[in-house]
């Protein structure tokens, strides 16, 4: 497909501190190319959850207003949107199914009957079922199966993980979303996402943790066997460290969030201790010393704190020493210095740094070289992934454009002449390798995104336009 024909994904991460967003589109390599980028503080959103809908919508608007001034020929109408907070549970559940068509092979129909069955799972009251994803499905009691389509049987079972959340809180952000003019294509739980980003086929093979600390909450999801397990929302994260800080040591939230920034350490024992910070006094107040030991003891309590519940959610499903590929952090809060150290003595397992940069073109790498730009790329992949397996239609459909000068546009032309005649030169053979590269690659996205069977947005197809407004 010529670079023409793929379409602009926006990706929209709100956040309880900053509001992402970033264009993207995939060049003939299959890399994405970053085509506009903005960034604003978050107003109005605590704990991943919108508590001020005027706030927030400010906050997408200055967000899209810099992705539009870092490209001015850039047009954004849809957004695949990010959803996290402390509303957001899952549960594992079991479900069986006798089939009728005995002497025909196992088919979609009788999976999707399987997984539709779930939805009448009792879930609390004001909740909703978010996405079913099945895990290992059963045929007659036999074997567990990443797939049994093809197979003969009379009972199919699996297991399910059931992702739920409250739905005026999804509602309230497809709201600020619809209230800026932008279209929500979507809405990606927000741990997906990021492992999207920055997971690579051996990961998923062998077992990862990803651990997305953000602002408000720090997201986990597990994998094991090629498939998700488990998901959780640790409702501790930036804002909580920043918060101890101002309280322990007396200083205003700004100053808690600069020096968490630029002198924190995840790890007291490698705090020097002969390090003082100036803290400029109030209205003619002395000025205060304060210690880079006490500051990196502050932080490393509540990191102890979040990364104790990481090791509690792998323990509830019996796979806190089975992660042979270990723990993968991303998100702003994994900036934190010697954070990988800490996370490897308290989990006992080996950690790294999650970084968006496996799936970016040249010359963007350097840029978005940061853990908190995970969300974002992932909800781009998002979006490619739903393309590229039909789900979506971009094309004609009034989508994100970009508008080309007539010099640009005559270059364009050109240099697609020029890459028309230099795929000719290309041999068959070579067309081939290139083709099953990129199809293993894509196959890894595939598995983790085509297990999410119910789009988040199918939950407002009932609701009433009249009520949104």
């Amino acid at each position: 497909m010529s670079k023409k024909e793929q379409p602009i994904i926006v990706g929209l991460d709100i956040g309880t501190t900053k509001v992402v967003a970033i264009a993207g589109r995939k060049n003939e390599y299959g890399k994405l190319e970053i085509l506009g980028f903005g960034q604003s503080e978050s107003a109005g959103v605590s704990h991943g959850v919108v508590m001020n809908i005027e706030q927030c919508i400010r906050s997408i608007e200055q967000a899209i207003e810099k992705c539009l001034l870092s490209n001015p020929q850039l047009e954004i109408k849809e957004v695949y949107v990010g959803i996290a907070g402390q509303h957001i549970k899952s549960l594992q559940t079991r479900g069986e199914r006798v089939r009728t068509r005995v002497d025909e092979e196992i088919d979609k129909e009788d999976i999707d009957m399987l997984i539709r069955d779930q939805y009448k799972t009792y879930i609390p009251a004001g909740d909703q079922i978010i996405d079913i994803v099945p895990q290992e499905y059963a045929v007659d009691n036999n074997g567990a199966f990443l797939d049994p389509i093809g197979m003969s049987g009379i009972k199919i079972g699996a297991n399910f993980h059931i992702i739920t959340g409250d739905r005026n809180a999804i509602r309230n952000i497809k709201r600020c979303v619809d209230k800026c003019s932008l279209n929500a294509r979507d809405l990606v739980l927000q741990p997906l996402a990021s492992a999207a980003a920055v997971m690579n086929e051996e990961d998923l093979e062998a077992g990862v943790a990803i651990v997305d600390i953000g602002g408000g909450t720090t997201d986990m999801a597990v994998f094991f066997d090629g498939v998700l397990k488990h998901t959780a929302v640790i409702p501790y994260a930036g804002v909580n460290i920043t918060n101890d800080i101002r309280n322990g040591l007396g200083v205003l939230r700004a100053q808690a969030e600069q020096m968490k920034v630029q002198f924190g350490v995840a790890l007291a024992d490698e705090a020097n201790a002969n390090a003082y910070i100036t803290i400029p006094g109030l209205r003619g107040l002395p000025h205060k010393e304060i210690s880079v030991k006490n500051l990196a003891h502050i932080i490393q309590a509540r990191m102890q704190e979040i990364l104790d519940y990481v090791v509690y959610h792998l323990k509830q499903i019996n796979l806190d020493k089975r992660l042979y590929g270990g723990i993968i952090l991303t998100g702003g809060g994994a900036r934190l210095k010697h954070i990988i150290q800490l996370t490897e003595y308290v989990t006992g397992m080996g950690a790294r740094l999650g970084i968006p940069n496996e799936h970016l073109a040249g010359g963007h790498v350097d840029a978005l070289m940061n853990p908190m730009y995970s969300t974002c790329i992932g909800l781009i992949l998002r979006g490619y992934h739903d393309f590229e397996n039909g789900r979506l239609r971009f094309t004609s459909e009034g989508g994100n454009v970009i508008h080309l000068s007539k010099e640009e546009l005559q270059k364009a032309l050109s240099d697609n002449t020029a890459a028309q005649e230099v795929q000719a030169q290309t041999s068959e053979e070579e067309t081939e390798q290139t083709t099953e590269k990129r199809r293993k690659k894509n196959e890894n996205l595939k598995r983790l995104f085509d297990g999410l069977k119910g789009k988040f947005i199918s939950m407002f197809e009932d609701i009433d336009e009249t009520e949104m407004k």
